[in-house]
């Protein structure tokens, strides 16, 4: 797949230039010093050469077949020169230019243009407003970046032109090698997916690694990442999923699910490692490039520095880094060579004064536990350090063998030479130990994903007839919520249990309904007006008796008059009183672009208070649900705290995945809460108390 992009016979700049200040000079400047092997055919009406290349009017003119046109002329002509290529049969084409969508609806429409052209033309497009592309391999420099990377075994996709320098420049200073540099610009033809596809299936590519700012087609990319996986990673850096724009919503899942949460349960859900910064991007990229993966858990940490020291302590605790508990026969060993002072246990401190020989002897100690699958050394400069002899040292001794080696060398221009040797004999360097730390934990996240695999799909059946009668019902009305009793038998149509319950028209029907559930029942606001209706006072609970009904009916009643007069009232829902149980939250709400999100968390009236809750894309396996409840923080309360039975998590997990079967079926239903699902102890189940869906177009 883009097989002319990354590898073409010939390349031909339309708009290379004599002029140094112009891009097409750069670009065509670029090409020939690449190394690239292939005919290069300069395209300029003007000149008759450019570097030494006879120039050629148009590319009609070019006497050759042409792989790959780089386009780099003003945005009104390059449609025309799109259609060229077609009637040329060149099936890729660069477009350098900007002047398109990025400028506003003039732009966009000439970018509708140039899209007509190719397609037409059966023209692949990478751009247009790009950086354009190298491919190291082919000597293949078809950018205007000022710095052609070293092979190497990462490729790198950027929605940022300017970002894509940085990184250029980031990889020759860190003397990191790249197979592949893209600049997608405004992706109108190939998107991060095209290239992770392409990718999937590249001998090059060792790590793949992403700048995102938007994600033109989100199932398409999960599943195409999660393909890629499976061979190598995936680390990808999104901007501009921040909530502040997020549409209005009247479920607590829709308040509490907005971009940032649909990209991290797509990454999730195709199995990438998310950085959260930039730095982060770059040290897992170093990370994943120049050492292996730890084959188990289990951390040593190395050290002539205690507080450092703690520091990566804690931080290893924080990423869940587990530390190595040492065998006996280390310690031991350890306590031979070492000073009396120096700790033995992990973390292994060899104190202040250590010449590199006590780090090398102390390294190939604990290289030789069994228990130990990772090494991070934290060296900070003192009197006696010797850092660049240490640097060497430790490159040396762990050289060969399959333990994941960071380095953490504190300090600037005294460990800079040290520094410049790990770089070279391909040890990951840090400045302080939590960069090292986080990237020895997506590390270990991936070894986890691979060795983990996809899991297997629940099937639920569920009555899709009663469902679409519900759903369809409420459009009718013109409602975009279905009411509360058809909520219920949508939830019942899916196999979940739902408390007795029936709307009463007026307080004689309350009282009727009441006795014949039993006592002790909730009184309820019935109104397609009113959503939250504790909010209001909406909600009465415990209504033990005939009395009871009569008092709450008139409560409710009058504070919805007072509070919402103009809320259209159906009556009141009478619902039996359910036993008392663990509170939890289940819901959806679907994203534009990655389709349904599913939420799980503690519930009750303060969910979006305390925000106890977790993210996944549908559909949910099994082990996803049971993950998503292990992952919240009140899960102790769940699983049994202080002699508590605990609760029955397997009856969470199954509705969880019955609500995700719900959601991928009916794409109509846009948003859903069940709040409270009431879970019993272990084997009683879970009954849904209260269910809202919202439906669209």
């Amino acid at each position: 797949m883009l097989a002319e992009f990354f590898a073409p016979r010939s390349v031909a700049v339309v708009g290379a230039s004599r002029d140094e200040g112009k891009v097409g000079h750069a670009v065509f400047a670029n090409l020939l010093e690449g190394g690239f092997s292939g005919a290069v055919y300069p395209v300029n009406p003007s000149s008759p050469d450019v570097l030494g290349h006879t120039a050629y009017r148009s590319l009609t003119e070019i006497p050759e077949r042409v792989d790959l046109a780089i386009i780099v002329v003003p945005a009104r002509a390059v449609p025309d020169v799109i259609a060229e290529c077609g009637r040329l049969g060149i099936p890729a084409a660069i477009v350098i230019s900007a002047g398109f969508r990025e400028t506003g609806p003039a732009g966009a429409a000439l970018e509708r243009e140039l899209m007509t052209s190719a397609r037409e033309g059966g023209v692949r497009i990478l751009g247009p407003n790009c950086l354009g592309l190298v491919a190291t391999r082919n000597g293949l420099n078809a950018s205007f970046a000022p710095i052609m990377p070293t092979p190497g075994s990462i490729s790198f996709l950027s929605q940022s032109g300017a970002l894509g320098t940085a990184i250029l420049d980031w990889a020759a200073g860190e003397r990191i090698g790249l197979a592949h540099f893209v600049s997608l610009g405004n992706k109108a033809d190939v998107s991060e997916v095209d290239l992770v596809r392409a990718w999937t299936e590249d001998p090059d590519t060792g790590v793949v690694v992403a700048y995102l700012e938007a994600i033109t087609d989100g199932r398409a990319f999960v599943d195409a990442v999660r393909t890629l996986v499976d061979r190598v990673p995936f680390i990808a850096l999104t901007a501009g999923s921040s909530d502040a724009g997020a549409r209005a919503v009247s479920s607590h899942t829709g308040s509490l699910a907005g971009s940032r949460q649909a990209y991290e349960a797509a990454f999730r859900k195709a199995g990438a490692i998310a950085a959260r910064t930039v730095e982060e991007l770059f040290d897992f990229a170093e990370g994943f490039a120049r050492q292996p993966l730890p084959a188990r858990p289990g951390t040593v940490i190395l050290t002539n520095a205690g507080g450092p020291a703690i520091l990566a302590t804690d931080a290893c605790e924080e990423h869940g880094v587990a530390l190595a508990t040492l065998e006996q026969e280390t310690t031991a060993a350890l306590r031979a060579v070492l000073p009396a002072a120096a700790s033995v246990y992990n973390p292994v401190d060899i104190l202040g004064d250590a010449p590199a020989e006590r780090f090398a002897e102390a390294a190939k100690i604990l290289l030789s536990d069994p228990n130990v699958a990772s090494l991070i050394v934290v060296l900070t400069p003192q009197a006696m350090t010797e850092p660049t002899e240490t640097a060497l040292a430790i490159a040396e001794v762990t050289q060969g063998t399959a333990i994941t080696t960071l380095a953490v060398f504190m300090g600037d221009a005294t460990v800079a030479s040290a520094m410049q040797v790990l770089k070279e004999r391909g040890i990951p360097g840090y400045s302080f130990p939590e960069r090292a730390v986080a990237t020895l934990a997506a590390m270990g996240r991936y070894r986890a994903i691979r060795e983990q695999g996809p899991s297997e799909a629940h099937e639920c059946a569920i009555d899709a007839p009663t469902i679409r009668s519900a759903v369809d019902h409420a459009r009718e009305a013109r409602r975009t919520f279905i009411t509360e009793a058809s909520a219920q038998r949508v939830a019942e149509a899916c196999g979940i249990r739902t408390p007795k319950a029936g709307i009463a028209s007026d307080l004689a029907s309350a009282r009727a309904m009441a006795a014949e559930f039993g006592f002790p029942v909730v009184l309820k606001i019935a109104s397609p007006d009113i959503l939250h209706k504790s909010d209001i006072g909406g909600i009465e609970l415990g209504v033990t008796d005939d009395a009871g009904v009569v008092a709450a009916y008139e409560r409710i009643m009058g504070r919805v008059i007072q509070r919402m007069p103009d809320a259209r009232i159906w009556g009141l829902t009478v619902q039996e009183q359910l036993p008392p149980g663990r509170e939890v939250i289940i819901g959806v709400n679907r994203d534009a672009n990655f389709g349904p999100i599913l939420m799980f968390g503690l519930g009750g009236i303060y969910v979006e208070v305390l925000q106890d809750v977790t993210f996944r894309l549908c559909p949910v396996t099994p082990r996803e649900a049971r993950d998503m409840i292990a992952e919240i923080r009140a899960f102790g309360l769940l699983r049994g705290a202080r002699g508590a039975a605990p609760a029955d998590i397997d009856a969470i997990a199954d509705v969880i995945c019955r609500v995700s079967a719900l959601a991928m079926e009916f794409e109509d239903i846009t948003e859903l809460d069940i709040n409270p699902l009431i879970v019993g102890d272990r084997g009683a189940g879970a009954i849904a108390a209260d269910i809202r869906i919202g439906i669209g177009g």
